[in-house]
């Protein structure tokens, strides 16, 4: 039983009642290796005896001028944010890498300025703030940089002083691009994520993604034009459509328009998975049959496109990869190192069933 029920037992307490230094008796949780087995078992026994319940850690916080929190900083709301399964998935990753560790995780929404207020980075008690695709001009990494605090990005924003984890986008989208030529498809849309306007959900032309604020947008866009052109398609005139969300249910309206708007398309390039999977709801509401009549092609590779139905060709990136690679980086800045630039993730284009050969509609 506790000795003092009636105030929190201290180091100085539990130093005394073990019969031993306060350094040592610090060292029972801190640096156990300073110690032998038995001295420490000594302390902890005395820590039960008396009540200790350990160092306190907003003290020893205080004492190391450290908050042992990561900020993760999101471009959107959470209940938007999380019905992203890429974001899921490099969350997930990023966190698991991390757990051995002990580091808090502090996650901060984003809103119309893409990414958290930048008003909130001063107040902000972490260590180094992760910045999940966010634009190059965001708020918050321009604050985290004034404020000294070091910035990870996960595909973006490509800002300078911020460690970039990104993946081979445009390789990929150039990929998904020649695929679909090859297949013999002249007539390409292309349905985005939201990004590039204020007020997303119609069409854009393709000078307008160019110049996006977002590097994933610029670079997916630089990829499939480049493919397109090899193919002699030109981009006057390509259909290129804005989703309304990140999401398959925000993306099949839009995708309903699009095809709509234009009945002459025949496969549809998507910059992400939900995207496709709304698309492919969109075209079996309009009974236009995939991939008869219209190919479809997502990017990510989720696993919502392993079963979707038909099963969705897509872009594969290492979502885990990714994940574990920032947190590894941002381990490194916890540690004063400077982390060099890594290699972008590899991409893989993974046939399946919603793309074929043109035929007329």
């Amino acid at each position: 039983m506790p000795e003092s029920p009636t105030r929190r037992a201290t180091l100085d307490d539990l130093a005394r009642a073990a019969g031993v230094s306060r350094t040592t008796a610090s060292n029972a949780y801190n640096r156990p290796d300073q110690l032998s087995t038995a001295l420490r078992e000594r302390v902890l026994a005395a820590a039960e005896r008396i009540g200790y319940a350990g160092p306190n850690p907003l003290a020893s916080r205080l004492a190391s001028g450290r908050a042992d929190t990561i900020a993760f900083l999101l471009d959107a709301r959470l209940s938007s944010a999380f019905s992203d399964p890429a974001l899921s998935i490099t969350l997930d990753a990023f966190a698991t890498e991390l757990a051995p560790d002990g580091f808090g995780l502090l996650l901060l929404p984003g809103g119309v300025a893409g990414g958290p207020e930048g008003e909130r980075m001063p107040r902000v008690q972490a260590d180094v703030a992760v910045a999940y695709s966010l634009p190059d001009d965001a708020p918050a990494v321009a604050a985290s940089r004034q404020r000294g605090l070091p910035v990870v990005a996960i595909d973006g924003p490509d800002a300078a002083g911020a460690a970039l984890v990104r993946s081979a986008d445009r390789a990929g989208a150039e990929a998904a691009a020649r695929y679909v030529t090859s297949l013999g498809h002249r007539r390409i849309g292309i349905l985005m994520t939201p990004g590039v306007t204020a007020s997303p959900g119609g069409p854009l032309a393709a000078r307008d993604v160019a110049s996006s604020r977002y590097r994933v947008d610029r670079e997916r866009m630089t990829g499939y034009l480049d493919a397109l052109r090899e193919a002699g398609i030109s981009e006057e005139g390509l259909p290129v459509w804005e989703a309304a969300g990140v999401s398959q249910y925000d993306a099949g309206p839009s995708a309903r328009a699009l095809l709509t708007a234009h009945p002459e398309v025949t496969a549809l390039l998507c910059t992400s998975d939900e995207l496709a999977i709304g698309a492919l709801e969109a075209a079996r509401a309009l009974g236009i049959a995939v991939p008869q009549a219209l190919s479809i092609v997502g990017y990510d590779d989720t696993p919502g496109a392993r079963h979707a139905n038909p099963p969705l060709t897509t872009v594969h990136q290492d979502l885990i990869a990714k994940g574990t690679l920032a947190a590894r980086l941002a381990r490194d800045v916890l540690a004063g190192r400077s982390p060099a630039a890594p290699e972008p993730v590899g991409v893989e284009l993974v046939v399946r069933g919603t793309t074929a050969p043109p035929v007329e509609r």
